[in-house]
């Protein structure tokens, strides 16, 4: 079953990492405060998003878009591009 890691922008340009089964469901969590690591940190947007086929991918890769070389790919990849 396929993943989504996806990445999110508060108005303050920080980002939010993270992974799930059904990203329409988890952004609606997410806007509706559900999640204690974005509640009143909104309005956000996604800037990011990637399907990986298993749970265990999604997480390697949202790990390694946590960690400093992948924060510093996502500025300068996503910024750059506008996507």
């Amino acid at each position: 079953m396929s993943h989504t890691v996806y990445v999110l922008e508060d108005r303050y340009d920080r980002i939010y990492i993270g992974q799930t089964k059904n990203l329409a469901s988890r952004l609606k969590d997410h806007k509706l405060g559900r999640t204690k690591s974005l509640r009143n940190r909104g309005p956000f947007h996604i800037i990011y998003t990637e399907t990986l086929e298993s749970r265990i991918k999604a997480v390697q890769r949202e790990r390694a878009l946590k960690s400093g070389q992948g924060r510093t790919w996502l500025r300068s990849n996503i910024k750059r591009t506008g996507l």
